[in-house]
């Protein structure tokens, strides 16, 4: 006995139950109807609005076993584990160097590449990360943190 597939007609991926169908299809029409009370913010999965309010009711459930630290979400807490374990899984191809989170070698690539896609509005100074850009802005606040 064969089992009812659907098939999504934009972009061709097939479905075993029409839940999982119905759910799919949110991707392509932008439905969202998970609302968060707290912010409006919408999800299309049921299972992400429900991780989403952790952020506003501080629920933490995920926590590490070496130091404690709690977090909202399991892959935050695999990543965090990677500190203790000294696990570096993200090679740079270029020179070597490796890191423990995707993003850290995304930002790395930049050293090589020399892309520069963080500008600061006051004087056009370009920067490869956030983080140096949000420093750099201090010159023009005058803060000290």
């Amino acid at each position: 006995m064969g089992e009812k597939r659907y098939k999504c007609a934009e972009c061709g991926k097939t479905f075993m139950n029409s839940s999982a169908f119905t759910r799919h299809q949110r991707i392509h029409t932008g439905e969202r109807p998970y609302k968060c009370i707290e912010c409006g913010k919408g999800f299309n999965d049921k299972s992400k609005h429900t991780k989403h309010l952790r952020v506003h009711n501080g629920e933490k459930p995920y926590k590490c076993t070496e130091c404690g630290k709690a977090f909202t979400q399991k892959f935050n807490l695999t990543t965090h584990l990677r500190v203790h374990t000294g696990e570096k899984p993200y090679k740079c191809t270029e020179c070597g160097k490796a890191f423990n989170q995707n993003v850290n070698l995304i930002a790395h690539l930049r050293v090589h590449t020399g892309e520069k896609p963080y500008k600061c509005t006051e004087c056009g100074k370009a920067f490869n990360q956030k983080s140096i850009l949000t420093k750099h802005l201090r010159v023009h606040t005058g803060e000290k943190p």
